[in-house]
């Protein structure tokens, strides 16, 4: 049972919420789980509906669960290639829309340059893993990413072949290292290609790119996850619906 005695400067329902975003850290409740109706989890806590209600409403609007009409509530699972679809035509020779394969081009251990040590709150220096990933459309290179994560939480990344690392990263972090990525805040910006990123994608050096840069968040809004991806500007498209 939560405390709730705890810090009694919070709201009640704010208590709750970090007590159930604690447990979905703590991987009590995997990403498709059913969690406790709010039923349950009121006469559990010895608490009023509604304010189960308010705690599971933040939940849900920080992306951590989701309701399904008529199902119940469930730990939602990350989706977050949907913004590589919302900013990049992902699409092959046919017109079908297609998860981009990946493939890691590099995996090392370094300490953590400035930028990487402050999107992920760690020291600088401190011992990260790099990886170079190139994601592809039919063997046609789309993207060229860079991302760092804190070498304690995925040492596990290490000692796995890295071609058994699959197209998506976020449920292998789930199922190898215990880390869960539950939120992600994106910023986007335009350089132009280096001799290298033009390389990868078979561009020509000074040619415009997208940079997407992403910091992953686990249930507790911790970092977990810096990465940059880099795709060419005639790729690009934006959209967004205005209410």
């Amino acid at each position: 049972m939560i405390n709730l005695s705890a810090d009694e400067r919070l709201p009640l329902y704010q208590r709750l919420r970090d007590h159930l975003a604690a447990r979905i850290a703590a991987r009590d409740w995997l990403p498709g789980d059913l969690i406790p109706s709010e039923g349950e989890l009121a006469a559990l806590h010895s608490i009023s509906v509604g304010t189960v209600r308010k705690a599971i409403d933040r939940l849900v609007s920080e992306g951590l669960l989701d309701r399904q009409q008529g199902r119940g509530t469930y730990v939602r699972r990350a989706r977050f290639n949907s913004s590589l679809f919302r900013f990049f035509r992902f699409q092959s020779e046919s017109g079908e829309r297609k998860v981009p394969e990946s493939r890691i081009l590099r995996r090392e251990v370094m300490p953590a340059p400035s930028a990487a040590a402050s999107a992920l709150r760690i020291a600088e220096g401190a011992p990260v893993i790099h990886l170079s990933r190139l994601r592809m459309i039919d063997g046609e290179p789309l993207l060229s990413e860079e991302i760092w994560l804190e070498r304690a939480r995925f040492a596990t990344l290490l000692d796995l072949p890295t071609d058994t690392f699959g197209d998506l990263l976020y449920p292998l972090y789930e199922d190898r290292c215990g880390q869960m990525v539950a939120t992600a805040e994106e910023t986007l910006t335009v350089e132009v290609s280096n001799s290298m990123q033009a390389r990868l994608l078979k561009r020509d050096a000074g040619d415009p790119l997208i940079v997407i840069e992403r910091v992953a968040f686990d249930p507790d809004r911790q970092p977990i996850e810096w990465r940059r991806s880099r795709g060419p500007a005639d790729r690009f498209r934006y959209h967004v619906e205005i209410r």
